[in-house]
Protein backbone atom coordinates (compact mmCIF):
# COMPACT_ATOMS: atom_id res chain seq x y z
CA UNK A 1 0.00 0.00 0.00
CA UNK A 2 1.11 3.46 0.01
CA UNK A 3 1.91 5.51 2.55
CA UNK A 4 2.23 9.49 2.46
CA UNK A 5 5.71 10.51 3.84
CA UNK A 6 5.48 13.71 5.52
CA UNK A 7 9.18 14.61 5.56
CA UNK A 8 9.54 12.67 8.66
CA UNK A 9 12.36 9.82 8.15
CA UNK A 10 10.91 6.50 7.75
CA UNK A 11 12.55 3.81 10.68
CA UNK A 12 12.05 0.30 9.37
CA UNK A 13 13.76 -3.39 8.44
CA UNK A 14 12.69 -7.20 8.92
CA UNK A 15 9.14 -6.73 8.10
CA UNK A 16 6.38 -4.94 5.92
CA UNK A 17 6.64 -1.37 6.59
CA UNK A 18 3.54 1.23 6.19
CA UNK A 19 2.33 1.18 2.83
CA UNK A 20 -1.36 2.22 3.70
CA UNK A 21 -2.42 5.86 2.61
CA UNK A 22 -5.21 5.27 5.04
CA UNK A 23 -3.28 4.69 8.08
CA UNK A 24 -0.60 7.75 8.46
CA UNK A 25 1.28 7.48 11.72
CA UNK A 26 4.01 10.32 11.72
CA UNK A 27 7.33 8.89 13.53
CA UNK A 28 8.78 10.47 16.59
CA UNK A 29 11.60 12.73 15.48
CA UNK A 30 14.19 11.27 18.14
CA UNK A 31 13.94 8.17 15.51
CA UNK A 32 15.07 9.58 12.60
CA UNK A 33 16.54 7.21 9.66
CA UNK A 34 15.16 8.47 6.00
CA UNK A 35 14.12 11.78 4.96
CA UNK A 36 12.70 11.75 1.98
CA UNK A 37 10.97 14.61 -0.12
CA UNK A 38 8.74 12.50 -2.06
CA UNK A 39 5.20 12.08 -1.14
CA UNK A 40 4.86 8.58 -1.61
CA UNK A 41 6.84 5.58 -0.86
CA UNK A 42 5.83 1.87 -1.31
CA UNK A 43 8.22 0.72 1.61
CA UNK A 44 8.35 -3.62 1.89
CA UNK A 45 10.32 -5.74 3.94
CA UNK A 46 12.41 -7.83 2.24
CA UNK A 47 13.81 -11.53 4.00
CA UNK A 48 16.65 -13.30 2.43
CA UNK A 49 17.18 -16.95 2.85
CA UNK A 50 19.65 -19.42 1.29
CA UNK A 51 18.84 -23.13 1.00
CA UNK A 52 19.51 -23.62 4.48
CA UNK A 53 16.88 -21.31 5.71
CA UNK A 54 19.42 -19.16 7.33
CA UNK A 55 18.83 -15.29 7.07
CA UNK A 56 21.62 -13.80 4.76
CA UNK A 57 22.90 -10.51 5.35
CA UNK A 58 25.45 -7.88 4.08
CA UNK A 59 23.87 -7.98 0.95
CA UNK A 60 24.05 -4.25 -0.89
CA UNK A 61 21.55 -2.35 -2.17
CA UNK A 62 22.44 -3.27 -5.90
CA UNK A 63 21.44 -6.52 -5.17
CA UNK A 64 18.02 -5.75 -4.68
CA UNK A 65 15.47 -5.34 -7.79
CA UNK A 66 11.69 -4.52 -8.02
CA UNK A 67 8.68 -4.93 -10.19
CA UNK A 68 5.43 -3.05 -9.82
CA UNK A 69 2.65 -4.66 -12.02
CA UNK A 70 5.84 -6.28 -13.96
CA UNK A 71 7.47 -3.03 -14.71
CA UNK A 72 10.92 -2.36 -13.15
CA UNK A 73 11.23 0.32 -10.67
CA UNK A 74 14.60 2.06 -9.32
CA UNK A 75 14.72 1.45 -5.35
CA UNK A 76 14.94 4.94 -3.94
CA UNK A 77 15.56 3.94 -0.20
CA UNK A 78 17.20 0.99 1.73
CA UNK A 79 18.31 -0.71 5.33
CA UNK A 80 18.79 -3.70 7.08
CA UNK A 81 19.21 -1.90 10.62
CA UNK A 82 17.63 -3.51 13.61
CA UNK A 83 14.79 -0.73 14.27
CA UNK A 84 11.93 -1.10 16.80
CA UNK A 85 8.64 -2.17 15.32
CA UNK A 86 5.14 -2.38 16.99
CA UNK A 87 3.90 -5.66 17.32
CA UNK A 88 0.03 -7.28 18.55
CA UNK A 89 0.16 -10.60 20.26
CA UNK A 90 -3.03 -11.94 19.18
CA UNK A 91 -3.76 -15.03 21.53
CA UNK A 92 -6.46 -17.61 21.96
CA UNK A 93 -7.92 -18.02 24.78
CA UNK A 94 -11.02 -19.96 23.95
CA UNK A 95 -11.93 -23.63 26.03
CA UNK A 96 -9.76 -25.83 23.69
CA UNK A 97 -6.17 -23.77 25.14
CA UNK A 98 -6.40 -24.81 28.45
CA UNK A 99 -3.89 -27.28 28.30
CA UNK A 100 -1.71 -24.94 26.34
CA UNK A 101 -1.46 -21.86 28.17
CA UNK A 102 1.85 -22.82 30.07
CA UNK A 103 3.47 -23.28 26.51
CA UNK A 104 2.20 -20.08 25.15
CA UNK A 105 3.66 -17.85 28.22
CA UNK A 106 6.97 -19.42 27.80
CA UNK A 107 6.92 -19.12 23.49
CA UNK A 108 5.68 -15.33 24.36
CA UNK A 109 8.05 -14.70 26.86
CA UNK A 110 11.11 -16.07 24.28
CA UNK A 111 10.00 -13.73 21.54
CA UNK A 112 10.05 -10.84 23.43
CA UNK A 113 13.61 -11.54 25.25
CA UNK A 114 14.63 -12.20 21.37
CA UNK A 115 13.41 -9.05 19.97
CA UNK A 116 14.52 -5.22 19.80
CA UNK A 117 14.18 -4.76 23.52
CA UNK A 118 12.41 -1.13 22.53
CA UNK A 119 9.51 -2.91 20.06
CA UNK A 120 6.09 -1.43 21.47
CA UNK A 121 3.98 -4.70 22.54
CA UNK A 122 0.09 -4.98 22.83
CA UNK A 123 -1.73 -8.40 23.76
CA UNK A 124 -5.02 -9.42 22.85
CA UNK A 125 -6.82 -12.10 23.81
CA UNK A 126 -9.98 -13.73 22.25
CA UNK A 127 -12.85 -16.18 22.99
CA UNK A 128 -16.12 -15.64 22.60
CA UNK A 129 -14.91 -11.64 22.29
CA UNK A 130 -11.80 -10.05 22.01
CA UNK A 131 -10.24 -8.32 24.62
CA UNK A 132 -6.78 -6.49 26.03
CA UNK A 133 -4.98 -8.98 28.14
CA UNK A 134 -3.55 -6.15 29.36
CA UNK A 135 -4.99 -3.91 32.11
CA UNK A 136 -6.38 -0.48 30.81
CA UNK A 137 -4.61 -1.05 27.18
CA UNK A 138 -1.38 0.07 28.61
CA UNK A 139 1.42 -0.75 25.97
CA UNK A 140 4.06 -2.81 27.00
CA UNK A 141 7.99 -3.09 25.58
CA UNK A 142 9.87 -6.31 24.36
CA UNK A 143 11.81 -5.21 27.16
CA UNK A 144 8.76 -5.62 29.47
CA UNK A 145 8.90 -9.31 30.12
CA UNK A 146 7.83 -9.71 33.19
CA UNK A 147 4.57 -7.95 33.14
CA UNK A 148 3.82 -9.86 29.74
CA UNK A 149 3.91 -12.89 31.21
CA UNK A 150 1.83 -12.05 34.03
CA UNK A 151 -0.59 -10.92 31.64
CA UNK A 152 -0.49 -13.91 29.89
CA UNK A 153 -0.48 -16.51 33.09
CA UNK A 154 -4.13 -14.14 34.24
CA UNK A 155 -5.89 -15.92 30.77
CA UNK A 156 -8.49 -18.36 31.93
CA UNK A 157 -9.16 -20.04 28.44
CA UNK A 158 -13.22 -20.42 28.16
CA UNK A 159 -15.84 -19.94 25.44
CA UNK A 160 -15.60 -20.54 21.45
CA UNK A 161 -13.09 -18.47 18.95
CA UNK A 162 -13.36 -15.25 17.50
CA UNK A 163 -9.73 -15.88 15.32
CA UNK A 164 -11.33 -13.35 12.47
CA UNK A 165 -12.58 -10.82 14.91
CA UNK A 166 -9.37 -11.17 16.52
CA UNK A 167 -7.33 -11.10 13.66
CA UNK A 168 -9.26 -7.27 12.36
CA UNK A 169 -9.42 -5.82 15.83
CA UNK A 170 -4.97 -6.45 15.89
CA UNK A 171 -5.01 -4.64 12.57
CA UNK A 172 -6.92 -1.74 13.58
CA UNK A 173 -4.66 -1.56 17.08
CA UNK A 174 -2.04 -1.50 15.30
CA UNK A 175 -3.16 1.41 12.84
CA UNK A 176 -2.10 3.27 16.21
CA UNK A 177 1.62 2.31 16.87
CA UNK A 178 3.88 5.07 16.09
CA UNK A 179 6.33 2.69 14.55
CA UNK A 180 6.58 2.68 11.05
CA UNK A 181 6.72 -1.03 10.90
CA UNK A 182 4.25 -3.37 12.28
CA UNK A 183 4.14 -6.83 13.02
CA UNK A 184 0.84 -8.85 13.93
CA UNK A 185 1.49 -12.56 15.53
CA UNK A 186 -1.94 -14.94 15.90
CA UNK A 187 -1.29 -18.03 18.05
CA UNK A 188 -3.99 -20.13 18.24
CA UNK A 189 -5.05 -23.74 17.87
CA UNK A 190 -8.36 -24.06 16.08
CA UNK A 191 -10.65 -22.33 13.46
CA UNK A 192 -13.15 -19.54 13.76
CA UNK A 193 -16.54 -20.70 15.02
CA UNK A 194 -17.90 -16.83 16.52
CA UNK A 195 -16.69 -14.28 14.87
CA UNK A 196 -18.97 -11.20 13.13
CA UNK A 197 -16.54 -10.80 10.80
CA UNK A 198 -16.07 -13.76 7.72
CA UNK A 199 -13.05 -15.83 6.02
CA UNK A 200 -13.02 -12.96 3.18
CA UNK A 201 -13.48 -9.95 4.98
CA UNK A 202 -10.63 -10.40 7.17
CA UNK A 203 -8.38 -11.49 4.44
CA UNK A 204 -9.17 -8.63 3.07
CA UNK A 205 -8.39 -6.22 5.82
CA UNK A 206 -5.34 -7.95 5.98
CA UNK A 207 -4.09 -7.23 2.77
CA UNK A 208 -5.15 -3.44 2.80
CA UNK A 209 -3.32 -3.09 6.60
CA UNK A 210 0.41 -1.99 6.17
CA UNK A 211 1.11 -4.94 8.94
CA UNK A 212 3.46 -8.25 8.32
CA UNK A 213 1.15 -11.34 9.70
CA UNK A 214 2.99 -14.26 11.46
CA UNK A 215 0.65 -17.29 12.66
CA UNK A 216 1.51 -20.25 14.89
CA UNK A 217 -0.72 -23.11 14.43
CA UNK A 218 -0.97 -25.09 17.53
CA UNK A 219 -3.15 -27.28 15.16
CA UNK A 220 -4.67 -30.73 16.48
CA UNK A 221 -4.46 -32.53 12.93
CA UNK A 222 -7.54 -34.19 13.84
CA UNK A 223 -9.45 -31.53 14.90
CA UNK A 224 -12.44 -30.66 12.64
CA UNK A 225 -12.05 -27.00 13.31
CA UNK A 226 -8.62 -26.99 11.81
CA UNK A 227 -7.22 -23.20 11.16
CA UNK A 228 -3.98 -24.27 9.10
CA UNK A 229 -5.22 -23.14 5.60
CA UNK A 230 -6.44 -20.10 7.27
CA UNK A 231 -3.60 -19.25 9.26
CA UNK A 232 -1.45 -20.06 5.81
CA UNK A 233 -3.47 -17.52 3.98
CA UNK A 234 -3.17 -14.62 6.29
CA UNK A 235 0.81 -15.17 6.67
CA UNK A 236 1.12 -15.13 2.61
CA UNK A 237 -1.29 -12.59 2.21
CA UNK A 238 0.82 -10.10 4.21
CA UNK A 239 4.39 -11.52 3.71
CA UNK A 240 4.65 -13.25 6.86
CA UNK A 241 5.08 -16.60 8.13
CA UNK A 242 2.94 -19.72 9.20
CA UNK A 243 4.07 -22.05 11.23
CA UNK A 244 2.71 -25.36 12.62
CA UNK A 245 4.59 -26.77 15.92
CA UNK A 246 4.17 -29.92 17.05
CA UNK A 247 5.70 -29.60 20.30
CA UNK A 248 5.94 -26.95 23.24
CA UNK A 249 9.44 -26.95 22.13
CA UNK A 250 8.89 -26.32 18.48
CA UNK A 251 6.70 -23.54 19.35
CA UNK A 252 9.40 -21.91 21.68
CA UNK A 253 11.46 -21.96 18.18
CA UNK A 254 9.07 -20.67 16.29
CA UNK A 255 8.60 -17.97 18.16
CA UNK A 256 12.28 -17.18 18.42
CA UNK A 257 12.79 -17.55 14.49
CA UNK A 258 10.13 -14.62 14.33
CA UNK A 259 11.75 -12.48 16.40
CA UNK A 260 14.96 -13.76 15.20
CA UNK A 261 13.26 -12.75 11.08
CA UNK A 262 11.85 -9.30 11.80
CA UNK A 263 15.53 -8.16 13.21
CA UNK A 264 17.33 -9.34 9.98
CA UNK A 265 15.20 -8.12 7.33
CA UNK A 266 15.90 -5.43 4.79
CA UNK A 267 13.55 -2.69 4.22
CA UNK A 268 13.24 -1.84 0.67
CA UNK A 269 11.33 1.12 -0.75
CA UNK A 270 10.58 2.60 -4.35
CA UNK A 271 7.85 5.35 -5.93
CA UNK A 272 4.87 4.00 -7.27
CA UNK A 273 3.86 4.38 -11.11
CA UNK A 274 1.97 7.59 -11.77
CA UNK A 275 -1.25 7.63 -12.27
CA UNK A 276 -2.42 3.93 -11.20
CA UNK A 277 -5.03 2.51 -8.69
CA UNK A 278 -6.23 -0.13 -7.89
CA UNK A 279 -4.35 -3.56 -7.07
CA UNK A 280 -0.71 -3.73 -7.65
CA UNK A 281 1.53 -7.06 -7.89
CA UNK A 282 5.04 -7.03 -7.01
CA UNK A 283 8.28 -9.09 -7.27
CA UNK A 284 11.92 -8.63 -5.51
CA UNK A 285 14.44 -10.48 -7.11
CA UNK A 286 18.04 -10.94 -5.04
CA UNK A 287 21.23 -11.36 -7.28
CA UNK A 288 23.39 -12.56 -4.64
CA UNK A 289 27.16 -11.69 -5.33
CA UNK A 290 28.27 -14.98 -4.90
CA UNK A 291 25.52 -16.39 -7.56
CA UNK A 292 24.17 -19.02 -4.52
CA UNK A 293 20.41 -19.40 -4.85
CA UNK A 294 18.48 -17.51 -2.25
CA UNK A 295 14.46 -17.58 -1.11
CA UNK A 296 13.08 -13.92 -1.45
CA UNK A 297 9.76 -13.12 0.41
CA UNK A 298 7.95 -10.01 0.33
CA UNK A 299 4.19 -8.76 0.50
CA UNK A 300 2.71 -9.75 -2.77
CA UNK A 301 1.07 -6.35 -3.65
CA UNK A 302 -0.81 -3.27 -2.29
CA UNK A 303 -3.02 -1.37 -2.96
CA UNK A 304 -3.74 1.70 -4.07
CA UNK A 305 -7.18 3.62 -3.61
CA UNK A 306 -9.26 5.16 -6.52
CA UNK A 307 -9.42 8.92 -6.44
CA UNK A 308 -12.79 10.28 -7.96
CA UNK A 309 -12.35 12.84 -10.69
CA UNK A 310 -12.87 16.39 -9.82
CA UNK A 311 -16.31 17.81 -11.14
CA UNK A 312 -16.10 20.70 -13.84
CA UNK A 313 -16.45 24.50 -12.77
CA UNK A 314 -19.73 25.31 -12.49
CA UNK A 315 -21.17 21.64 -11.36
CA UNK A 316 -22.61 20.97 -8.84
CA UNK A 317 -20.75 17.55 -6.73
Amino acid sequence: MVRKLLLFSVLACGAVAAISAAARTQVPEQQPLFLSTKSELVVLPVIVTDRGGRFVPDLPQSAFSVRDNGGPRPVVLFSHDDAPVSVGLVIDNSLSMHRKVGEVVAAASVFAKSSNPDDDLFVLAFNDEVYDAVPSRRLLLASDVADLEQALADLRPEGQTTLYDAVTAGLDRLDEGVRARKVLIVISDGGDTASRATLDQVLERARRSDASIYTVGLVDPDSRESSASVLASLARATGGERFLPKSPGLLVQACERIAHEIRSGYTVAYEPPEQSSGYHRIQVSVDAPDHQRLTVRTRPGYYVARVPKAAPRGVAE
